[in-house]
Order: structure tokens, then C-alpha cells, then sequence
């Protein structure tokens, strides 16, 4: 293993684990916990920031790709997340019941007890509750 820095080369059969080794290669064990949590906030902070930065040079990148060849990104990619999150929202409600109107129903998923309840017991139909 090549470590950074200048450092010597680490024999593979060493009897520490890496991960002492490399704690002791950059001093983190001498760190105190209020130290380690500071570090800890600057490395995650620098990744989001990184990320972000390679994020929009790919997206450069892809969106040249498609000019040239006479698309636009979302032509290639689809959809951007705004949209998507515009189709994203609550579903409208479709069934109410006509006894308690702050149940309801949108069709989805299973069918709420009190919607069974009439069906069963009473013998309505679906569309009885249709708003």
C-alpha cells in the first residue's frame, strides 16, 4: 500500500489493521472528540461541496453532448426533478363518505374500513361514493 505524502510503503502482512495505521499516520488518535467531530463536519462538508461541483460539470458535459448532436438535456434524460416533483404531490381524493366527510379515499392502496364497511354491510356500490 503507497500512502500519501511521502510516506514509506506498508508491508501487507503488518499486524496492526489499516485502520490504526492510518489513524496513527495522521494523528487522529492524539485528536480530541471535539476535534474529530470539527474534522469530520469540514470532510462533509468539502464531499457535498465536491459533489456538487462534479455534478454540474456533468451536466455541462451532457448537455453539449445532446446540443451536438441537436437535442436538449431533458430530450435525452427525460423529465427534471422539478416536474417530477410537481407529479409527486398528494393524489386527489375520489371516495367520500357521505356520513363522515373527513374520511376519504383517493383509490389507492387498500380500501379504508368504513368504505368495506359499506359495501358489505349495507350493499352500496363503489360509485355511491365517488365524488
Amino acid at each position: 500500500m503507497v500512502c500519501q505524502k511521502g510516506a514509506n510503503l506498508r508491508s501487507a502482512t503488518h499486524s496492526q489493521s489499516d485502520e490504526d495505521f492510518m489513524a496513527r499516520m495522521n494523528g487522529l488518535e492524539k485528536m480530541s472528540f471535539a476535534e474529530l467531530a470539527e474534522l469530520r463536519d469540514r470532510v462533509d462538508a468539502a464531499m457535498v461541496a465536491a459533489k456538487a461541483a462534479e455534478r454540474d460539470a456533468l451536466r455541462a458535459q451532457m448537455a453539449a453532448m445532446a446540443a451536438q448532436a441537436g437535442m436538449s438535456l431533458s430530450d435525452v434524460v427525460g423529465a427534471t426533478r422539478a416536474s417530477r416533483k410537481a407529479n409527486n404531490g398528494k393524489s386527489t381524493v375520489k371516495y367520500r363518505n357521505p356520513e363522515n366527510s373527513s374520511e376519504t379515499w383517493t383509490g389507492r392502496g387498500r380500501k379504508p374500513n368504513w368504505l368495506v364497511a359499506a359495501l358489505k354491510k349495507k350493499g352500496q356500490k363503489l360509485e355511491n361514493f365517488a365524488i
